[in-house]
Parts: structure tokens; C-alpha cells; sequence
């Protein structure tokens, strides 16, 4: 089986060995590089499966890079984990909605960067999500039914309101994936419904509320958004 390509962008040397060290003994094949103008040469002459990148680059930085592949065509569809310092949540929000799927913040855990990868890579391979978005779901007591827009806990069936279950499969059928406001508010009304992003807070709560103790499975990420619990 050919082993995946991970590209790995960062400028501090000490934390490119670290990664990519990690990386290669867990099986992948890496590349590495230190400016975002390497990165973008490299993404286009050996395409990786998937992109950790540093958001503090010299020169071109990982949100400029972020952009230009998210809306380069040939690039889009190559998935981008994000490197974060503690603080740069504006940014980890500009990431997100340029196309990034996830973060890592700074001084991170090995094993969390690996978990995180391995999510990404198994979307990226085939998530069931995307192309069976009416299968059932079922996280521990929730499931969750496309088909006939139910939700259950258990033996109970849970009302929800047509936002709540449409925001709720949203969030659970990409179990790990971070969302801001805005990019939920896209993905359930349409970029041009007229909600602010205060709204989505008002509605993961009643959401919570209804789903008593597996309304846990929706976290909270401080200054970012929400994601379902892996």
C-alpha cells in the first residue's frame, strides 16, 4: 500500500524535525519545507495528500498560502492542518474559512498532531459523510436519521426545530472537524441568509438542552467554534 505524502511547512527547525520525525516513523512519507514560497512549488510539482502548515511564515505566510491553494483548482482539494501559536485565534478563524480544516496549537503533543492527521487523511480518503450524506449516524445513545429527520437518544426521540437537526448533521457527520460561526451559518442557511453568528451560540444550547447528556458530543472551541466530538 502506498504510503501517504505529507507536506510539512514550518520556519523553526527544531519543530520542522519534530514533526516530521513523528511523521516518518508513523509510516508517511514527508517533505519539508521552511518558507511558504517552497511550499506552493512543492504542492504543484509532487502533490502531497496532505499540507501541516505554519500560519507564522517569513515572507508569504500560511494564511497567504492557505489562500492561493484553497483557490488554485488543482490544489483545493488537498487538505491543510494548521500550526497555531496560543493567542492567533483571529487567525485560526481566517484559516478555517480560507479552507483549512483543522489546527494544532503551539507547544502541541506528537500524538495529538498524529490523531489529527490520520482524521484528515481518513476524510480525505472517502469520508462516508460526503458521499452518503442520508446515512444514519450514531455516536454512542445519538443517532441521527437523514431520511427521516429524526434524532433519537436512545429510545427517545429528541423534537428539534429544522435549524437544530440541520446544524446538528452538519457538526456530526464531520466528527473532529473545527467550524467557526460563519461557516456553520454557510453550510445550514446559505452564505447569504441574513443570521448573525450569535445565533449559532443560541442554537447549540437549546441543541444541548435537548439532547441532555449526548449534547456533550458538540464542543465548544474558545474563540473559534464548534466541532463534534471524535
Amino acid at each position: 500500500m502506498e504510503r501517504s505524502h505529507i507536506l510539512v511547512v514550518d520556519d523553526e527547525k527544531d519543530i520542522l524535525e519534530l514533526i516530521s520525525y513523528n511523521l516518518a516513523k508513523s509510516g508517511y512519507r514527508v517533505t519539508s519545507v521552511t518558507t511558504g514560497e517552497e511550499a506552493l512549488e512543492k504542492v504543484r510539482s509532487d502533490r502531497p495528500d496532505l499540507v501541516v502548515l505554519d500560519l507564522m511564515l517569513p515572507g508569504l505566510d500560511g494564511l497567504d498560502v492557505c489562500r492561493i491553494l484553497t483557490n488554485d483548482p488543482t490544489t483545493a482539494n488537498v487538505p491543510i492542518l494548521m500550526l497555531t501559536a496560543r493567542g492567533e485565534d483571529a487567525d485560526v478563524v481566517t484559516g478555517l474559512e480560507l479552507g483549512a480544516q483543522d489546527y494544532v496549537t503551539k507547544p502541541f503533543s506528537p500524538r495529538v498532531l498524529l490523531a489529527r492527521v490520520r482524521v484528515l487523511l481518513r476524510r480525505q480518503g472517502g469520508a462516508q459523510e460526503d458521499t452518503e450524506p442520508t446515512a444514519v449516524l450514531k455516536r454512542g445513545r445519538l443517532v441521527i436519521d437523514p431520511r427521516r429527520r429524526e434524532v433519537r437518544v436512545g429510545d427517545t426521540l429528541i423534537d428539534l426545530t429544522y435549524t437544530e437537526f440541520s446544524l446538528l448533521h452538519f457538526l456530526a457527520r464531520r466528527p473532529g472537524w473545527v467550524f467557526t460561526r460563519s461557516q456553520i451559518i454557510g453550510a445550514v442557511h446559505g452564505d447569504e441568509y441574513p443570521v448573525t453568528e450569535r445565533s449559532v451560540d443560541v442554537q447549540i444550547v437549546g441543541l444541548r438542552r435537548k439532547l441532555g447528556p449526548s449534547g456533550d458530543l458538540i464542543e465548544t472551541v474558545r474563540g473559534v467554534g464548534y466541532r463534534f466530538k471524535e
